[in-house]
């Protein structure tokens, strides 16, 4: 095991055992942060609370030119650990513990490596990206900070990622008329009825959009996530609400889409409320966003990171790309384990993650 691993795994140890878990996200600028400050020397260090747990590390050294993201909430613990998910075990390649894969590991590693190296280098520590609640990258956005190319670190199996898909989640009520399911009814009279017929709808343009590619992704990721409604089988519906899920790709116009979505009810919807939206990798227009992505990959190559292909979940690199930032996903862990119980990342990930940040540093 070489001395940046196991640097990586004692620092990794360490941030397994503090809790911050999101929700409920009850994490101040101590515990965790503070073990940052405390392991960053010679580092300008900032801490910023942006309030409701969110809390930001921005550590900074030399004039560097290419800025490191990381977030370090995690999930909440499922009663199927095997173990106490707060303490790190490690063996047979991988190592085990809550947030080890997502994404704490990568976080270790930074810190490892810039202890290794004494070159420039720019860190952005973030508590609030399991929320789908970006504060902390949003207050530093409004900053303006100039970088060459943001690293965003989510498991991507130690290779870069240039593209993911958007995503948005919608709430929707439907209105019924309530009264005895033995009256003939109209067509309208069911809130659940109405709800039915949309999704049947939904569905089923969520086929026709099957062909469309962008970058390696193929089509229209579409999840009715919840549905709720009526009282008994005996009365006709007066209020229904369904939630769903849309993973749109790059070259998507959203605004557009959700229109269409909003159209397929009818009656119209009593409510149509998109409730979260985070752009794709890269953002902008068509030509925008494969612009956006060449470039990307210029920068993995000259970082002389392996390139992996598109994946279909979402992650805050889009933010910046949404700002205007060069900007690619890349960090040890597979996605199938992150969320999981027994959550673990793989030890030649870390190692290999560890050593190209301590190159990138270096030079």
């Amino acid at each position: 095991m070489s001395e940046l691993l196991t640097a990586t795994l004692d620092h990794l140890r360490a941030m397994v055992a503090f809790d911050t878990r999101n929700p409920p996200r009850a994490i101040d600028s101590d515990g965790i942060f503070d073990y940052l400050r405390r392991n960053l020397p010679g580092f300008e260090i900032e801490i910023s609370d942006h309030g409701a747990g969110a809390v930001s590390l921005f550590a900074t050294r030399g004039k560097p030119k290419i800025l490191f993201n990381v977030h370090l909430d995690t999930v909440p613990d499922s009663p199927h650990w095997s173990a106490d998910p707060f303490v790190l075990r490690v063996g047979e390649g991988r190592a085990i513990g809550l947030g080890a894969c997502d994404i704490k590991g990568a976080a270790a590693a930074l810190v490892a490596a810039a202890n290794a190296t004494q070159g420039d280098a720019a860190f952005l520590f973030t508590s609030d990206e399991e929320a789908n609640d970006p504060r902390c990258i949003a207050a530093f956005l409004a900053r303006g900070l100039p970088y060459d190319a943001v690293l965003v670190a989510e498991p991507t199996r130690a290779q870069a990622v240039l593209a993911h898909r958007g995503i948005s989640s919608v709430l929707m009520r439907f209105a019924g008329t309530a009264g005895h399911a033995s009256a003939q009814q109209s067509s309208a009279d069911s809130a659940v009825h109405q709800a039915i017929r949309w999704g049947n709808q939904a569905l089923a343009h969520v086929d026709a959009c099957a062909h469309e590619r962008f970058g390696g992704l193929t089509g229209l990721r579409f999840n009715i996530g919840r549905v709720d409604g009526g009282i008994k089988a005996n009365m006709i519906a007066p209020a229904a609400e369904l939630r769903f899920g849309l993973r749109p790709l790059p070259s998507t116009d959203v605004d557009r889409l959700l229109q269409a979505f909003r159209e397929f009810a009818n009656p119209q919807a009593a409510e149509f409320t998109e409730t979260f939206r985070g752009p794709s990798l890269p953002a902008g227009s068509i030509a925008d966003a494969e612009s956006r992505r060449l470039a990307a990959r210029d920068w993995a190559d000259a970082l002389q990171l392996p390139i992996g292909n598109a994946v279909d979940f979402w992650t805050e690199a889009s933010l910046f790309s949404q700002a205007g930032h060069v900007a690619l996903v890349y960090g040890p862990g597979d996605i199938a384990q992150a969320h999981a119980a027994d959550e673990w990342v793989a030890l030649d990930q870390l190692d290999s993650y560890a050593e190209s940040v301590s190159r990138i540093i270096h030079e």
